[in-house]
């Protein structure tokens, strides 16, 4: 009797933990339609913009809020982009491992998936913060898809740099939240992001420009070449530093902010001459970004949150 009882046990308790792993894998594979790790870099710049609307800490529902509208927007973003690009995906070593170039999700699945992510961001926006802060999100999130991903990327060496100004976004995004407007800090804080992300991408272009070449992508340094690319990054870099003193003058930030502004920017701008003078160090200065843009908007919010 009990050997017949294990015998029928065994089976089920099989299906049970296959369908398990089968969910997880799924349930896996949609986030990483959503390219979580450039949203948490969207989220960084988001919350200190806040403060810096609000002149104070806004409070926690209201940064909960504003981050939870800015996921689904970005997410949906990202998905629409992977299902727009699931083609070259397959082509690039950085890419085919996502999960329509792996085949582990239908492309209409996903088609819905970042249409769905991106109603639910502008209402939930609308309804927690204020329809500005949502126009603002959706607007990035349709700039993103149909400007860069299906007018720009695969046609112009231009792309990252007009493109950039979705990542930009929720800079605004934060501020208008917590403000109802657009004042001309929040304007700054976009720009830094704007000058700041063709060096940040195009350090990640060089280091996989053959990949770019392979699946037809005019990135800058496929077509214009590597040592014409770090003079742009220098330059671009010099603007982004620049126009983050703008700041102090302009937003009223005082000496954690201008210290952080003056040795950060040093610290990228050295980088940036390292890799015009050694290109193949170009993934140490896509760290370097990330640090970097971390960093300062940290200190942005510290400055506020220290007064």
């Amino acid at each position: 009797m009990s050997t017949d009882g294990q015998e029928m046990v065994v089976p089920v308790i099989t299906d049970t933990v296959t369908a398990t792993r089968s969910a997880r894998s799924t349930i896996g594979a949609y986030f990483a339609l959503t390219k979580p790790r450039i949203i948490e870099l969207l989220l960084i710049t988001t919350i200190p913009s806040m403060i810096l609307g609000a002149g104070r800490w806004p409070g926690t529902w209201a940064v909960v809020a504003t981050l939870i509208g800015g996921s689904l927007s970005a997410g949906g973003a990202n998905a629409l982009n992977n299902y727009v690009d699931r083609d070259i995906d397959e082509l690039m070593r950085r890419t085919r491992s996502r999960p329509l170039a792996r085949h582990v999700i239908a492309p209409s699945n996903a088609l819905l998936f970042g249409i769905v992510l991106g109603i639910a961001g502008f209402a939930w926006l609308w309804v927690t913060t204020n329809l500005l802060a949502a126009a603002i999100s959706t607007s990035a999130l349709l700039f993103y898809v149909f400007v860069y991903t299906l007018g720009l990327k695969r046609k112009s060496a231009q792309n990252i740099v007009i493109g950039g100004a979705a990542g930009a976004a929720p800079a605004l995004v934060g501020w208008a939240a917590v403000s109802g407007t657009l004042d001309m800090p929040a304007w700054v804080l976009f720009l830094i992001v704007f000058y700041w992300t063709p060096p940040h991408f195009w350090a990640l272009a060089i280091r996989y420009r053959e990949d770019y070449e392979r699946a037809g992508v005019p990135m800058l340094p496929v077509v214009a070449g590597v040592e014409a690319t770090t003079r742009k990054m220098l330059l671009y870099t010099g603007l982004m530093v620049a126009i983050s003193l703008l700041l102090v003058p302009v937003a009223g930030m005082r000496w954690i902010y201008l210290a952080a502004a003056i040795g950060l920017g040093a610290w990228f701008l050295w980088d940036t001459w390292r890799v015009y003078r050694r290109p193949q160090d170009a993934m140490r200065l896509f760290t370097t970004s990330t640090v970097y843009l971390s960093a300062l908007f940290g200190s942005v919010a510290l400055d506020v949150l220290v007064r």
